[in-house]
């Protein structure tokens, strides 16, 4: 990735970096929390630079723990999925599977509360965390790398990223939660093909059929300038937006309109949105208090 240029516009200020911790048993996945002038931003890497980031289960349990410490940090304004080395993920590790028939049989058992399994959560785990996640692509990013890339709110490229749903040539389905997320994004006619084909998308190919949400020599100057953009909101209405849409996507509007109705009551006795009144009142900046929802 490229150093900002002139129309990136101004980089953050960081006021401190905490240092990085792996929730991955084997330090494949890291997590730091940068603090910033908008607030704090959790930096979710994968981290195996010398396997493109191929999936294992551990990176697969280290995601997920991930968003679980993410979804718990009522502080964080953001977060940004990325991955070390020449690439976002190539996608599965088959190597890493061989001889762990047991492992991968548990891990397809589902969550019975939530539906999905060890495979799934890592990807959808993020639409669960109140806060934007974006997800900041180079290089490859096939098969599982893809999924989770879908998982993420937004998605941010260089102009030299590919993207495929690469389980096509192994003879098999993406399991990582596609069916929900390429319905979210494309038609099903294109859904269909891009499953069926495995074929190479480049990331404008990727934007045009709305894979990735932009394409940038910077992508994560992109995201950060985003991100920006979203911390200037109460943090309690982000939040309550994410939900909204999430749970009323592909619902019908009798029961879309009750969960509106709800999360509108919920903030308009909220302290941030008492913030946000009387500061437009008086046409000053808000100050929020850390996320209450």
């Amino acid at each position: 990735m490229s150093t900002p240029d002139a129309t990136s516009g101004p980089a953050p200020l960081t006021i401190a970096t905490d240092p990085a911790v792996s929730p991955a048993a084997d330090g494949s996945v890291t997590y730091r929390v940068e603090q910033t002038s908008f607030g704090p931003i959790a930096h979710v890497q994968l981290n195996r630079p010398d396997k493109h980031n191929g999936l294992t289960l551990p990176l697969l349990a280290g995601l997920t723990n991930a968003a679980k410490l993410a979804g718990r940090d009522k502080t964080l304004r953001a977060v940004i999925i990325s991955g070390a080395g020449k690439s976002f993920s190539a996608g599965l590790d088959f190597a890493s599977l061989a001889g762990k028939e047991k492992s991968i049989y548990r891990t397809f058992i589902p969550n019975l509360l939530l539906g999905d399994n060890g495979f799934q959560n890592p990807a959808w785990q993020w639409r669960r965390v109140p806060v934007p996640v974006i997800a900041v692509v180079h290089g490859h990013c096939y098969g599982g790398g893809l999924q989770i890339a879908l998982g993420a709110d937004f998605r941010f490229a260089t102009p030299d990223a590919d993207f495929s749903v690469l389980e096509a040539k192994w003879g098999l389905i993406p399991d990582m939660s596609a069916s929900a997320s390429l319905s979210q994004l494309t038609g099903i006619d294109i859904a269909k093909r891009l499953t069926m084909t495995g074929e190479m998308l480049s990331a404008a190919e990727a934007k045009e059929i709305g894979l990735v949400t932009g394409v940038a020599d910077d992508p994560h100057a992109a995201a950060m300038d985003l991100i920006e953009k979203i911390a200037a909101r109460s943090p309690d209405s982000v939040a309550s937006t994410k939900r909204l849409f999430e749970k009323t996507w592909s619902r019908s509007p009798r029961f879309s309109f009750p969960v509106e109705q709800v999360l509108q009551l919920r903030l308009l006795r909220g302290v941030n949105h008492a913030i946000a009144r009387k500061a437009g009142m008086k046409r000053e900046t808000p100050v929020f208090k850390d996320r209450q929802v």
